[in-house]
């Protein structure tokens, strides 16, 4: 016998299916930042990190892309190194050679807007140290 029926006393179905939200999700930027750092782990697979966390391939791929731009901060690891580009104002001639001690040399250091010009090379780790404690703080 068929479940189909056009008799319209029989009553409704006591089921109601009730669908919430908006349909959109918003994600906060440390979350977004967590998820593309992952996506980013050697061996991660993006369509395997992105079902992990509920959300799709391509949003993680728009993450990783925002990351690269500056838009998104990613956390850092603790076991990954992270190397600051060193930017020469003048460049020497090709021919040229230093002259002086090292000791007499000045290297200028800019970091988040301070400026600390350091005189020989010796001091420049201690300015490192230093800034990194400020930092963490």
């Amino acid at each position: 016998m068929d479940d189909y029926s056009d008799d319209m006393r029989r009553p409704l179905s006591p089921r109601m299916e009730v669908y919430a939200g908006a349909g959109r999700k918003r994600w906060p930027d440390d979350l977004m930042a967590q998820v593309a750092a992952e996506s980013l782990e050697p061996g991660a697979i993006v369509t395997d990190v992105a079902r992990r966390h509920g959300c799709r391939p391509q949003q993680v791929h728009d993450w990783r892309r925002r990351a690269r731009l500056g838009q998104l901060v990613l956390p850092a690891s603790a076991n990954t190194l992270s190397f600051v580009p060193v930017v020469s104002e003048s460049a020497l001639p090709a021919a040229a050679e230093p002259t002086g001690s090292p000791e007499a040399a000045v290297v200028t250091v800019e970091l988040q807007g301070a400026q600390v010009e350091v005189p020989g090379l010796a001091v420049l780790s201690d300015v490192f140290l230093a800034l990194q404690r400020t930092r963490s703080c």
